[in-house]
């Protein structure tokens, strides 16, 4: 599986182990997607069945999550999607066991949907280790499943830890024994260890002492939640023209109090065409949130229009047509991501 990519203020630590019988090769994947504004995706899945075609599997549905993820959608639209890649896969009754969670770390939220898979489990910071929780979907593969979500208050500090069975369904045992003896193991070791690292091989030297006895693919992953933001504010506009100075306004005061210094001019500019956009093309109330952490400030620009819009080339005549060409182009990072009322359009730029 490789290692996963180092991303800002996401600290982790993976453990991967193929199967030692047969090809050495499996169905089990995970991955760590930046999604921007500070948000991050997590995903780890687990296909049925060992060798080379649960791998092939593997690699097709890796690649399709990945570049699902980077749209920005909700984690039950990708499970959605994914549950019909699946089905259009040349594998007969292929089923497979999935988790997909998009962590918040300015609203200190985590969001799951879980196809079938094992729970993932939350550390501390204080309140020791629980299940976090999800609604319970089927597999991908079944057909016909409308996939739901949870969302869940998480503190920074805390530390997710997702893993496939080959972690705790051994021959001979109890699913749930061993789920209990995985929870205790972290709950007995985590708040003294010195590293995440040191946690994964501790918890696969108790709960896999036979490196080389484990018939089935062994995956683990724990990421740590990143510190809460410095500081962040938010404020509801209608969807009228004086939104647009008035939410300058309010970028500029917040700027002022925060002493931040951030590119004020590209900031106001680009506010002020995010904002017009929602005010010409979306519907009311438009909500303006900022955010700064060490290093940036994200602007959010949300309405309760489902309809992204699209960056084009303005002709020479028109009057509009560019916001978005300013935006692309003076932003460190920008994006557009689904919300269940609408969307919400964002931009970011380094301190």
């Amino acid at each position: 599986m490789g290692t996963p990519p180092a991303l800002p203020g996401l600290d982790t630590a993976s453990r991967y182990r193929p199967a030692t019988q047969g090809a050495g090769v499996g169905g089990d994947w995970f991955d760590l997607i930046p999604l921007g504004a500070g948000r991050v995706g997590v995903l780890i899945g687990d296909v049925m069945g060992r060798g080379l075609e649960a791998a092939a599997v593997m690699g097709q549905l890796r690649s399709a999550a990945h570049a699902l993820a980077k749209t920005g959608m909700q984690p039950r639209q990708l499970m959605q999607a994914l549950d019909t890649v699946v089905g259009d896969l040349d594998v007969p009754d292929q089923l497979v066991t999935c988790c997909y969670l998009v962590i918040a770390p300015d609203a200190g939220t985590v969001t799951v949907c879980s196809a079938g898979h094992l729970p993932t489990l939350v550390v501390g910071p204080w309140e020791g280790v629980r299940a976090l929780p999800a609604p319970v979907n089927a597999p991908l593969g079944v057909g016909g499943v409308l996939y739901e979500q949870a969302c869940s208050d998480i503190a920074p500090g805390a530390t997710l830890v997702l893993y496939t069975d080959g972690l705790i369904e051994t021959p001979g045992s109890d699913i749930e024994s061993r789920l209990g003896e995985l929870t205790a193991v972290l709950d007995t070791f985590f708040p003294h260890s010195a590293s995440l690292e040191a946690t994964a091989d501790h918890v696969l030297a108790e709960l896999l002492p036979d490196a080389d006895g484990h018939d089935d693919d062994v995956t683990l992953l724990f990421a740590q939640l990143p510190a809460a933001p410095l500081a962040a504010v938010t404020t509801d506009l209608p969807a009228a023209p004086a939104s647009v100075p008035e939410g300058r306004a309010f970028l500029r005061r917040t700027l002022a109090s925060w002493e931040c210094p951030a590119p004020a001019d590209d900031a106001l500019l680009l506010l002020s065409e995010t904002l017009t956009n929602a005010v010409q093309h979306a519907e009311g109330p438009v909500g303006l949130r900022l955010c700064r952490t060490a290093t940036d400030l994200t602007v959010e620009v949300s309405d309760r229009s489902p309809q992204l819009p699209q960056p084009r080339h303005a002709a020479g005549d028109e009057e509009s047509g560019r916001g978005l060409f300013l935006v692309r182009t003076l932003a460190d990072g920008w994006g557009v991501r689904p919300t269940d009322e609408g969307k919400t359009t964002w931009f970011t730029l380094k301190l």
